[in-house]
């Protein structure tokens, strides 16, 4: 899961308001169990649909793909980790126990937000939606590990 000499971490957090196309980035963020990150767009009080508390992308493929950071508009960015690898799997994010549900694929509003062709170059690398099982922190330069 990690490359040869990268830190496997979390490298920027994206939060994002309902209908407010722009994302900001913090330094560390609130995650709740079964509800998401707190104070972001698609935090759900009343409980999260399946796979849709926790977005993460590798930062290697937001690069690849020519686009900012946060330009997936994912809530993680992380470097050093096989994202696609963990679908299924329980992860740790600094003190947090995820479990990967899906691949989290590009879509139109993506497309519509950056350029035409990014759904076809980031099929199967655009990232991962997660369930969040136990909360807590999550911080930039978090370590990112399988269980």
């Amino acid at each position: 899961m990690v490359g040869h000499d990268l830190f496997v971490a979390v490298e920027a957090i994206h939060l994002g308001k309902e209908r407010v196309p722009e994302l900001w980035t913090v330094e560390s963020v609130t995650a709740v169990a079964g509800q998401g990150l707190e104070g972001d767009r698609h935090f759900h009080p009343e409980g999260a649909p399946a796979g849709q508390a926790l977005t993460l992308v590798e930062a290697e493929n937001v690069e690849s793909a020519g686009l900012e950071p946060g330009g997936t508009r994912r809530q993680l960015t992380v470097r050093g980790v096989d994202l696609n690898a963990l679908v299924g799997k329980r992860f740790r994010v600094g003190e947090v126990e995820c479990v990967g549900v899906e691949l989290c694929e590009p879509c139109s509003h993506l497309e519509a937000m950056t350029r035409p062709g990014i759904i076809k170059e980031l099929v199967h690398r655009a990232g991962l939606n997660a369930d969040i099982v136990v909360g807590g922190t999550i911080r930039v330069r978090d370590a990112v590990a399988a269980l």
